[in-house]
């Protein structure tokens, strides 16, 4: 399998994690999604990563899309509760975590902007998303029940990601205050070997 992706993309990243921790081969391409020649849309026609190329040549993008596809495949470990029920509880908290993510890359391209073409309100507005985000994901954290248990799932691999994603570009820098179950959760994600072998370059 073929992930094309950038090293920097927490949504790359997420399926990267997961494909280390199931132990599958696969090849990564790093492309960038922003340059004027990126051949990203050859993969993805929205331009956006990560995409993945199956064995079988067909393409999927979206990390969501390719989460759920890998989960279909049934490696071990399984990254979702076999319950629907509860895979969507867990599914939910991907969502949330992938949300806070988008809300900081929006954050990140305005912030590239020259300083009096940034708009305040956009930056507010996805500031406030984020600390809503991750005060509904400490919460979640400190009840243990879709996260944060003795088995990593999906939604601690998004978990983990985006706050990687936060402290690489300094998002939001406070996020740790007043959310120690998030800290201890992301603090344990990170000794492992699939999310030290995903660490974003510091160049």
């Amino acid at each position: 399998m073929k992930l094309i992706g950038s090293y920097t993309s927490p949504f790359v990243r997420k399926i990267s994690v997961m494909m280390l921790e199931k132990g599958i081969i696969f090849e990564f391409v790093n492309l960038s999604p922003y340059s004027e020649d990126s051949h990203v849309p050859h993969y993805n026609p929205l331009g956006k990563v990560p995409a993945l190329v199956a064995d079988d040549q067909q393409t999927w993008f979206d990390s969501a899309i390719i989460a759920e596809f890998l989960e279909l495949r049934g490696e071990a470990p399984a990254l979702l509760p076999s319950d629907r029920l509860e895979a969507l509880n867990v599914r939910q908290l991907e969502k949330l975590a992938d949300g806070i993510s988008d809300s900081a890359l929006v954050i990140v391209r305005e912030q590239m902007r020259a300083g009096d073409q940034q708009s305040e309100e956009v930056l507010l507005r996805n500031r406030e998303k984020i600390q809503r985000g991750l005060d509904m994901l400490e919460k979640a954290a400190v009840a243990g029940k879709w996260i944060n248990t003795q088995q990593i799932n999906l939604a601690d691999i998004a978990i983990g990601c985006m706050i990687g994603y936060l402290n690489f570009r300094r998002v939001v820098p406070n996020w740790c205050v007043e959310r120690p179950a998030l800290v201890k959760l992301a603090e344990t994600l990170f000794q492992r070997e699939s999310f030290a072998r995903t660490t974003p370059p510091s160049a």
